[in-house]
């Protein structure tokens, strides 16, 4: 009863942000908004000092509240070795901040019926039709397999509960043998990665835990399938073009390679190099990957999530009804799969905050979120109307929590609830 209560209530505010909110993203002063401008200019003094004193090459943060966006600052430098400045326009890798993106190409999939949440995943891909899960020997490591308990659900599949790992983020026999079977080779076609996938053992037993996986790259793959297109193109289509985000893409097109900021690594010695092994942006790729693939900029992807924050439309494009969003942000997680942190769900390619003081101390119920291998980060809080974008290129050793300095510097700043 509480949950469904819960549903309801977050449905209505979706309706109701929707009906207010589908204007054109303008900007405003923060005491428009009930935020205080001296308040929310600790985030980009903050963000400033950060640069300066090289615990990031460069930064771009972007904060919005009841549509308007009251904070665009860039700091640092784009690149260290030429000293460009970073620049409110630059473009970043984004990594796994492009798992809801492709969460919504899936969701326009949903509303044309084309897929059931509970449908099994190997309906629509015949190589996943005899899934094992592995068995490890504790005393010898060898890996045995056993059958599934049931097929992997596209519920499971988009909520990281199917069975997937990454191979490349874990230490487990079957992420090993991802990465001996090349099983994630981006040099190589969807259709060799699904191959490939399907002839390999699952982790666990679907629906058993949260682990966090190439299920996205598997649903990139099923929008080429249930739409006809290339999954460039859907997205281009149905995302980019009616949301006007015209530098998000699968690469960088030479005429704007000169914003593209460059990815840092910063050592344990306290040097920041190049981060080494970034894929080449410069053409499209053979695998554009739903799960890590795109760049974009801070502006870009603040559209993106306005979008969402309205209940699926921008501008007077609707690109989700206001139910769709809705599932999106609804822990899809049983109880027994719990495996997040404290406070926190997962729904359809979201992380979902339930209990925000569990989960960190700020934020309003329902707020979902996620961000990117190169440092990028998001959240969008349903309840106090807010969206903060912040964009970095760079990992490491002893780096700054950017994510969580943002939202103390954020929510610290608004004045009326």
């Amino acid at each position: 009863m509480k949950l469904a209560r819960r549903f309801f209530c977050s449905l209505l505010l979706a309706f109701v942000v929707g009906s207010v909110g589908a204007a054109d993203l303008g900007t405003a002063r923060p005491e428009a908004v009930g935020m205080s401008s001296q308040r929310l200019n600790r985030l980009t003094t903050e963000m400033k000092a950060l640069a300066e004193r090289g615990d990031v090459s460069g930064v771009v943060t972007m904060v919005a509240r009841k549509g308007k966006v009251v904070q665009l600052e860039a700091a640092g430098k784009r690149e260290l070795e030429g000293g460009a400045p970073m620049q409110k326009d630059s473009i970043f890798r984004i990594y796994s901040m492009t798992k809801p993106i492709t969460g919504v190409a899936m969701m326009i999939l949903f509303e044309q019926g084309k897929w059931q949440l509970n449908d099994p995943v190997s309906k629509y891909i015949p190589e996943f039709a005899d899934l094992k899960v592995a068995k490890v020997d504790p005393a010898n490591g060898a890996v045995t397999t056993v059958p599934s308990n049931h097929p992997m659900t596209m519920r499971e599949l988009m909520s990281h509960s199917g069975g997937l790992t990454y191979g490349f983020f874990g230490g487990t026999a079957v992420d090993k043998q991802y990465v001996d079977n090349k099983v994630f080779d981006q040099s190589q076609p969807m259709q060799t990665f699904i191959e490939r996938l399907g002839k390999t053992p699952l982790l666990f037993q679907p629906g058993e835990r949260w682990h966090y996986s190439v299920s996205v790259d598997v649903q990139g793959y099923l929008v080429e399938k249930l739409s006809g297109q290339s999954f460039p193109e859907f997205l281009q289509d149905h995302v980019f073009g009616p949301l006007k985000m015209v530098d998000t893409a699968f690469y960088v097109p030479a005429a704007k390679r000169n914003r593209l900021v460059e990815f840092y690594y910063r050592g344990k010695d306290g040097k920041t190099v190049k981060h080494p092994g970034v894929a080449d942006y410069s053409k499209p790729p053979v695998f554009p990957s739903g799960g890590g693939g795109l760049v974009s900029t801070a502006s870009d992807y603040m559209r993106f999530c306005q979008m969402l924050l309205n209940g699926g439309t921008l501008d007077g494009q609707r690109v989700l009804s206001p139910l769709s969003v809705q599932l999106m942000r609804t822990n899809m997680l049983p109880e027994s799969a719990r495996t997040m942190g404290p406070g926190t769900g997962f729904g359809l390619d979201f992380a979902v905050v339930e209990d925000p003081a569990a989960s960190g101390g700020y934020g309003g119920e329902g707020t979902y979120f996620w961000g990117g291998y190169a440092g990028t980060w998001f959240w969008i809080d349903p309840v106090y109307q807010l969206i903060v974008v912040g964009m970095i290129q760079q990992r490491g050793d002893d780096m700054p929590d950017f994510r969580a300095l943002s939202r103390s510097l954020t929510y610290q700043s608004i004045v009326e609830q």
